[in-house]
């Protein structure tokens, strides 16, 4: 398999195979959002749309990264939203890197958003393919734990699993990490960090994909359970 690891900004064509990271927080929030009972997550590439597709469908949850807004649901937080019954809901996702790294690469053939929570399965999922390329959102490309996740996945891909706590031990000593504990960001629950660094906490894979001139992420492969977690 070859691979590119690429910030959003250094993409300059649309590949085959796409792989977002986006470890803290908006692909483990998703995951999250799934175990949840979510039926899908509509990734927004604005905050003026998010709130234009709840305005047009009320039942739907409209999410965001920072702090609680008028018409937003709920906050871009696994910490956050693991509480919340979202059974058969439709979720509306915009955040600061990872939605945006979704639709940057729409037109791939497959799009697959990952985070350390769902690793296994998205290398599960790209076993077999010939080129990947990874799209590292945090951080204008800089984020350690995306790119410690983007790799760990890679080799796993490729091979037997490797040692997992190198790569989760530079997650964790990341900016993104130190930023989450000391509340530099906004809409934090205290478990965040610890849940964005569960290796493999769900079965299922990621992927987005084209429908109703929306771009829809579902799980893919093994069924996110039903139960609440």
């Amino acid at each position: 398999m070859e691979t590119d690891f690429l910030a959003i900004g250094e993409l300059t064509a649309t590949p085959s195979v796409a792989v977002v990271v986006d470890v803290m927080r908006a692909f483990t929030t998703a995951a999250w959002a799934f175990a949840q009972g979510a039926e899908r997550i509509v990734l927004a590439e604005s905050l003026d749309t998010a709130l234009e597709l709840k305005a047009r469908h009320p039942e739907w949850l409209a999410l965001k990264d920072g702090a609680p807004a008028p018409g937003f649901d709920a906050v871009n937080s696994p910490g956050r939203i693991r509480g919340t019954d979202l059974e058969g809901r439709t979720v509306v996702q915009k955040t600061t890197a990872g939605t945006v790294g979704a639709l940057a690469v729409q037109g791939a053939d497959l799009v697959l958003c990952a985070s350390f929570v769902v690793a296994g399965a998205t290398a599960r999922a790209l076993r077999g393919r010939p080129e990947v390329t990874f799209v590292v959102t945090g951080e204008d490309g800089r984020a350690e734990e995306d790119l410690a996740c983007a790799q760990y996945i890679a080799h796993r891909a490729t091979g037997p699993a490797p040692d997992p706590a190198p790569y989760l031990r530079r997650a964790a000593d990341s900016t993104a990490a130190a930023e989450l504990l000391q509340h530099v960001r906004q809409g934090v629950h205290e478990d965040d960090v610890r849940l964005c660094l569960e290796l493999d906490r769900f079965p299922f894979a990621m992927s987005a994909a084209p429908e109703d001139g929306l771009t829809v992420l579902r799980p893919y492969g093994e069924r996110a359970g039903r139960g609440r977690l």
